[in-house]
């Protein structure tokens, strides 16, 4: 059987660039394309037995590592790879802290594109050669992602639509829940990220490099 990608990018050219590289595998490959988060969320709800997703970080529809964060939450099985043009050493420690199986650079070559999906798909992690982890990260981000990882996926996608500035009646509208529900949620998103209100917590999370204004490079 062939395996299944999930390619998640919001430049057409790239993805028909990873599209290529995935069809020149042994024994090719079967491909799903997603042009904003919300396609890739879809694409996952659909193929839960993915065998690799790759995730550009800045897509429409999601702000930096927050879209790993929450599909990490909603789908621990399936193996998530950043691609991205950002080569920040913390950002790509912040991901790998967040779940993330590797990090492709979009700078890669066609056969380095390769050799990184072939190590993901047989289980291992996989960064560029030339890239160092060894700088001291922010404690205070450390302590943030641990808290993080203390989060339901519903608490999760709550967080998320949070950093999309959207209210609790409209959060509850795109989950199907009631908004006293939605309500009891952002109070214990609030308590495991040990802060006091909504804007507080979206500042603390533009220091993953979720920021819901800005974003991260593409």
């Amino acid at each position: 059987m062939r395996p299944l990608f999930i390619v998640a990018d919001d430049h057409p050219l790239f993805r028909g660039a990873l599209k290529e590289i995935l069809r020149s595998l042994p024994g090719g490959a079967e491909i799903v394309e997603a042009a904003d988060f919300g396609e890739a969320a879809a694409a996952l709800d659909r193929h839960g037995d993915a065998d690799l997703l790759l995730l550009d970080l800045a897509m429409p529809g999601t702000s930096g590592l927050s879209g790993l964060a929450l599909l990490r939450a909603e789908h621990p099985s399936v193996p998530i790879a950043i691609v991205s043009a950002s080569e920040d050493s913390l950002i790509v420690a912040r991901a790998l802290d967040l779940g993330a199986s590797g990090f492709i650079p979009k700078s890669a070559g066609f056969d380095e594109i390769r050799s990184a999906i072939e190590t993901l798909l047989r289980g291992d992690v996989w960064l560029p050669p030339n890239l160092s982890l060894d700088a001291p990260g922010d404690p205070e981000v450390s302590e943030l992602i641990e808290r993080m990882r203390s989060l339901t996926p519903q608490q999760t996608r709550v967080l998320a639509m949070l950093g999309r500035g959207l209210l609790n009646k409209q959060i509850a509208y795109e989950l199907g829940v009631s908004e006293p529900t939605i309500k009891a949620h952002v109070s214990a998103v609030l308590l495991k990220l040990g802060v006091d209100s909504r804007t507080q917590a979206v500042i603390r999370l533009a220091k993953l490099g979720i920021d819901p204004q800005r974003g991260l490079a593409n």
